[in-house]
């Protein structure tokens, strides 16, 4: 679960960290608001999305009058604020962050996530913050510092004096980003992110050390643990398939592609979405409908593949353990019942009840194409969605 720029600043004040006095607003006049209580001439205002990236479109402004404000924040809200990571058809900006205006010395970057290779967090530092990590980590890997973090205990704070002196900091600033360094690394563990970004992190030309910009993303799994974090999801800057989806208890993640896929098992779907791929074409989803999925379950699935626009053909991937082949076709079935069918299905069933299964469906009077084995089903996907209609 990802978060808002400002509800990840107010999670670092938690702990310790320093970030730029401000405050959410709604409304043009909720942003003078916040400013006067603010007090002083400037102000920076921020659209609030889920994406990076946003003062390349507009999305990052200085006001430096009220007048200037307002006129910045009526035009910044309700605007389809278009990133390198919305894609190009944006996102439309509903709140708004104004915070104070901080003199800047220098910006550095920091950031914790999850390294599966070594089973541990990792805090990356670079001295060089306000750019793309992406990028930076492409051309210039040399000037990226990282450090393995104990799942229990935390960052050393050896450690951190040792990044601290690698971002080129001395005298009373080793012992203040190495406090930073380490909260920054307990935040992560205690509320199972599973990404704390803070870029960029400035050095003040007063010689404090601020977080300007956080990112934050919350492992879903982990979320029962911290209730107090579920009111902070915002979903209307998530796909309306994957909240749908959530709703009914389906693994569902949106894709680029053309092929919409409906596997049991997520070993099993992701060995589909790689056949896909050999085969030449693109899936459109990850959708796993677990292992003991009913009916039901199975037809929601399976609705929601076929309202996404950009589906042109549906591979269906059954491999009945507990989950029985009867109880997918028969929610085919239900789902195709339901909604207008307008592209081609694939169906590869295989295991529990197998041959009930292909009865049902060889009877039901559908378009429905089987297939003899996994690379079989791939085939047959990729070249329906090749020729199907646009």
């Amino acid at each position: 679960m990802r978060v808002h720029e400002y509800q990840a600043k107010e999670l670092l004040e938690r702990y310790g960290i320093d970030v730029p006095r401000g405050g959410i607003a709604a409304t043009a006049a909720e942003a003078v608001s916040v400013a006067k209580g603010l007090g002083g001439a400037a102000w920076v205002v921020k659209a609030q999305i889920h994406a990076g990236g946003r003062g390349k479109g507009g999305g990052v402004r200085i006001a430096r009058a009220l007048s200037e404000l307002e006129e910045i924040s009526s035009r910044m809200l309700g605007m389809n604020l278009v990133t390198p990571q919305t894609g190009p058809e944006g996102r439309r900006v509903r709140k708004i962050l104004v915070t104070e205006v901080c003199e800047i010395a220098r910006e550095l970057y920091a950031s914790v996530v999850l390294d599966r290779g070594q089973q541990r967090p990792v805090l990356m530092v670079s001295a060089e913050g306000g750019v793309e990590i992406e990028d930076l980590a492409a051309s210039a890997p040399e000037k990226i510092f990282k450090e393995a973090a104990n799942p229990f205990t935390g960052l050393e704070p050896f450690q951190a004096r040792r990044l601290a002196r690698r971002l080129g900091l001395g005298g009373p600033l080793i012992a203040s980003c190495s406090s930073l360094l380490v909260k920054l690394v307990r935040a992560f563990i205690e509320t199972d992110a599973s990404l704390v970004e803070v870029n960029p992190l400035a050095l003040t030309k007063d010689g404090r050390l601020m977080a300007l910009d956080a990112k934050l993303a919350f492992d879903d799994n982990a979320l029962y643990r911290h209730g107090d974090f579920l009111p902070w999801r915002d979903l209307d800057e998530e796909d309306p398939l994957e909240v749908r989806a959530s709703k009914f208890d389906l693994s569902y993640v949106k894709l680029s592609g053309d092929i919409g896929c409906m596997v049991n098992g997520a070993g099993l779907a992701m060995a589909t979405l790689d056949i896909i791929q050999h085969c030449g074409g693109e899936p459109a989803n990850f959708l796993d409908v677990g292992g003991g999925a009913s009916a039901e379950k199975v037809t929601e699935a399976f609705k929601i593949i076929i309202e996404d626009p950009g589906v042109r053909a549906i591979l269906v991937n059954i491999f009945g353990g507990i989950m029985r082949c009867d109880v997918i076709a028969e929610g085919i079935l239900a789902a195709a019942r339901e909604v207008d069918l307008r592209v081609p299905v694939v169906v590869r069933l295989e295991g529990t009840n197998v041959e009930e299964g292909r009865a049902i469906l060889s009877g039901c009077g559908l378009s429905l194409r089987a297939a003899a084995g996994l690379a079989d089903a791939a085939r047959k996907a990729v070249d329906l969605a090749r020729s199907s209609p646009e």
